[in-house]
């Protein structure tokens, strides 16, 4: 194959990384296996047009995107939209979506994963056309987030202490607010603390994400009105991995979900992606079974 690598150089891991040797070393991976590849490393601010850039080439027959969840959540967009076969390099904090791959986590382990690896028909979200790859959320988990935000952190364990401290706080001020949904035709009004659509159910993991992202539907999950005890229950539940079995949590899948928010107020925040984006009124989510093309390995791959 021929194939485009951009790296995002703002993400945590390159961060500290010398791109050049580390450029180098997918070099060698991935003539060994075979395949052409060109190399790029850019700033954050550079990955969509890059990636916009090399999604539209008809001379490749995939894309790499290395960065933290963000930038592979954008880079999924693109691909999506393009019809590009993507590979994911996790240089982030999280890395979500590899984890959902079951890709190793280290930047160089997953090199020749990636080279020997297979092309699969994976699942994609959508928020009114733009891609999530992971979750759309709202209450709970974008009150941390935005707290968050606003505290101030250079490194990935300055990332790690900032959300502790920010869970604390929701744990403090949980949110309460109403919301109208349609799940498939179905029609439904409840006051929520939180709320989640997820690509795919989650897996029972502390962390939230999908163990499969093949099976053509969405998480749909709220918790009702709580207080401090009860978001430090679910809190609890979540770090146990018993998300999804917690008695606070409703749970359902989805191909179609409406969101309507009638008690709406000026500067209503959703999470998409990990990324904090502001809603300006009712929200459609889809499903989209097998659209996104993606570079995995051969087999399943241990998550280290």
């Amino acid at each position: 194959m021929k194939i485009k690598a951009i790296f995002n150089r703002d993400g945590g891991t390159f961060r500290t990384t010398d791109m050049d040797a580390y450029e180098k070393k997918v070099e060698e991976v991935f003539h060994g296996a075979g395949h052409q590849i060109e190399i790029t490393h850019v700033s954050g601010d550079e990955m969509t047009a890059a990636l916009e850039k090399a999604a539209r080439r008809d001379d490749l027959d995939a894309m790499i995107a290395g960065g933290g969840d963000g930038t592979i959540s954008a880079a999924a967009g693109v691909a999506w939209k393009n019809g590009m076969p993507l590979g994911v390099v996790p240089a982030g904090t999280m890395n979500l979506f590899a984890r959902s791959l079951k890709l190793p986590l280290d930047i160089f382990q997953v090199l020749p994963v990636l080279a020997n690896g297979r092309i699969i028909d994976a699942d994609i979200g959508s928020v009114d056309g733009r891609a999530f790859v992971h979750q759309f959320s709202m209450g709970l988990h974008a009150r941390m987030v935005r707290y968050r935000n606003s505290y101030n952190f250079a490194s990935r364990w300055g990332k790690i202490r900032a959300s502790t401290r920010a869970a604390v706080n929701v744990i403090l001020n949980p949110p309460e607010f109403d919301i109208d949904f349609h799940v498939d035709g179905v029609r439904e009004r409840r006051e929520v603390s939180a709320l989640s659509v997820s690509n795919n159910h989650f897996g029972a993991n502390s962390l939230m994400y999908a163990d499969d992202v093949t099976g053509g539907h969405l998480g749909f999950y709220t918790a009702p009105p709580l207080k401090p005890s009860g978001v430090a229950r679910l809190a609890a539940d979540i770090l146990r991995g018993k998300f999804r079995e917690s008695a606070l949590i409703t749970e359902t899948s989805a191909s179609e979900i409406e969101l309507h928010f009638p008690k709406k107020r000026h500067g209503i925040n959703c999470v998409l992606d990990g990324e904090l984006v502001p809603l300006k009124g009712d929200v459609s989510l889809r499903i989209h079974p097998g659209e996104l093309k993606l570079l995995v390995g051969k087999e399943t791959q241990p998550v280290v």
